[in-house]
């Protein structure tokens, strides 16, 4: 299969259409293209393209900042000698003075398939702005590694965010080009915007489910993102980001397990499967212990869940990791009737609401974890609408 990148560097009808504009990348460490070239440096090389500056989302365009609000500046390529303006520092949105830098901005970000991954909402901000200041903008597709299955509540109007860009649940199974056009009719963009399409992407065919695996190499979108089973695991677990435990910042399975000093970790397992088994399909869960060196529970030994999607046990249909997650709050909340399970701090520059809040788009989630006579039917009952509306309203914004 290729990638928008690939394809645009080695198809002089795409290539063409940018001779004589200026062009811009927005990039990070995993745009690269096929044989691992830097994005950054494969358009510099090619005859076509006259590059002009670069953009680089939370992370920075090294992708070298660890957590939440850790802010990158602007600097200058020393080899390409053009501006990398940073777009997690002093904004988050693109100036009128680094808009004018370029022409045409070429998209080229490896997203994870949920709405809480800042890159979402950094699309959703350079598209606002180039339809203010006339640009345009091409997303170079790659693909949703989460695949096509969509789960969570709908963000709720008044909690939009960094991480909250629009109504759209928690996993919204679309691509970075599919999610450009959703933007530009939800939010009525005049903007010049065209997808520079992958070839051959087979979202439900596995054994990868959306990421090509055997084709492709994985490279870090960001620094805690180290493989196809954090992606896939991602919608639930980053949910941890709101809670005192730790969710692996620290070990080699980042957001891929849960734990803390403080709790048990095989009877959490125990009642989350007593209370709804039919959420724990389609992986496996096993308890273990783990240090982090760094980050919540930094030096302590922490009981923990880590969940395998990894083997001939993983559904992609019926694996459901945002229930999953939530499924371990209730148990502990269950267990441990007065844990302090919400983390309080500002996140995500909200500094007014609670994380868990944010990151769910609204209360909902939190409640219903609290809320001891809630069911896991209950949950399904608020959710299973969001979902299904958001099956169809993202339908004619589809390409694959």
């Amino acid at each position: 299969m290729k990638f928008g990148i690939d394809r645009l560097l080695s198809e002089p009808e795409l290539s063409q259409a940018l001779r004589g504009r200026r062009v811009a990348l927005l990039g990070h460490p995993a745009s690269v293209t096929a044989d691992l070239t830097h994005s950054l440096d494969a358009l510099a090389a090619h005859p076509d393209i006259r590059l002009t500056a670069a953009f680089g989302p939370q992370h920075g365009m090294r992708g070298d900042l660890q957590d939440n609000m850790m802010e990158s500046p602007d600097e200058t390529d020393a080899r390409l000698g053009i501006p990398v303006f940073s777009l997690y520092g002093e904004v988050r949105r693109p100036t009128g003075q680094s808009m004018g830098t370029f022409d045409v901005l070429l998209v080229d970000l490896q997203d994870l398939g949920c709405r809480i991954y800042t890159f979402v909402t950094t699309l959703l901000y350079v598209l606002e702005a180039a339809a203010q200041h006339g640009n345009a903008v091409w997303v170079l597709d790659r693909p949703n590694p989460a695949g096509r299955p969509v789960e969570g509540l709908t963000l709720r109007p008044g909690w939009e965010s960094f991480v909250g860009a629009g109504p759209m649940p928690m996993r919204h199974g679309m691509t970075l080009g599919e999610m450009g056009r959703w933007f530009i009719e939800r939010f009525g963009l005049d903007v010049e915007y065209r997808v520079v399409e992958m070839q051959g992407w087979a979202p439900e065919a596995g054994p990868g489910f959306g990421w090509p695996l055997g084709e492709r190499s994985w490279i870090n979108p960001s620094p805690n993102a180290p493989n196809l089973s954090m992606a896939r695991a991602y919608a639930g677990t980053v949910m941890l980001e709101g809670t005192t435990l730790s969710e692996g910042r620290g070990t080699t399975r980042p957001l891929e397990v849960f734990g803390a000093p403080d709790i048990d970790a095989r009877a959490v397992m125990a009642e989350m499967r007593a209370l709804a088994p039919q959420w724990l399909e389609g992986c496996r869960l096993r308890d273990l212990s783990f240090q982090p060196t760094f980050h919540k529970h930094v030096g302590q030994l922490c009981a923990g869940v880590q969940i395998h999607v990894d083997d001939p046990a993983y559904d992609h249909a019926a694996f459901r990791p945002w229930r999953l997650q939530a499924l371990a709050f209730k148990a502990i909340r269950r267990l441990y009737p007065d844990y302090a399970l919400w983390r309080d701090f500002p996140y995500e520059y909200v500094f007014d609401k609670l994380a868990i809040d944010v990151i769910n788009g609204g209360p909902a989630l939190r409640e219903w974890v609290d809320d001891a006579e809630a069911t896991p039917d209950d949950l399904d009952a608020l959710t299973r609408p969001d979902e299904e509306a958001w099956t169809e309203e993202r339908r004619p914004h589809l390409i694959y």
